[in-house]
């Protein structure tokens, strides 16, 4: 279990820098919709990260205790990502809408990268 708590704090780190490079990048470029896009997509895939850790911790409580869990943990996930697409476009001005898309991608590329950087440290 502790490598797993390790591995969450690793992917919020990493989310939480992306997020702060985004931020930055709004700031001070030109390129307003596109970081805030990249921002808002990346933002909504924070979100659903922890939601699916938080999840994953509490099926891996059910499971020692011999507990049945019910979860609608997909649903929520799937509206946040739909909230987010509503937004992005109704406010077109403020967010380019492939960025939000790419965006929201960033949670899987994430958990990609530090699977990877963990299995080459091993």
């Amino acid at each position: 279990m502790h490598e797993y708590e390790q591995m969450i704090s690793r992917q919020k780190k990493w989310m939480f820098y992306y997020l702060a490079i985004l931020a930055l990048g709004t700031a001070l470029t030109s390129y307003h919709s596109i970081f805030n896009g990249l921002l808002l997509g990346s933002a909504v895939s924070f979100y659903n990260l922890w939601l699916l850790q938080r999840k994953m911790k509490k099926l891996g409580e059910a499971i020692v205790n011999n507990k049945k869990i019910f979860s609608l943990g997909t649903l929520v996930r799937f509206g946040s990502i739909a909230v987010s697409v509503l937004i992005a476009l109704e406010f077109e001005q403020y967010f380019h809408f492939i960025a939000v898309i790419i965006g929201l991608m960033t949670m899987y590329v994430v958990i990609m990268v530090d699977g990877l950087l963990f299995l080459t440290r091993d």
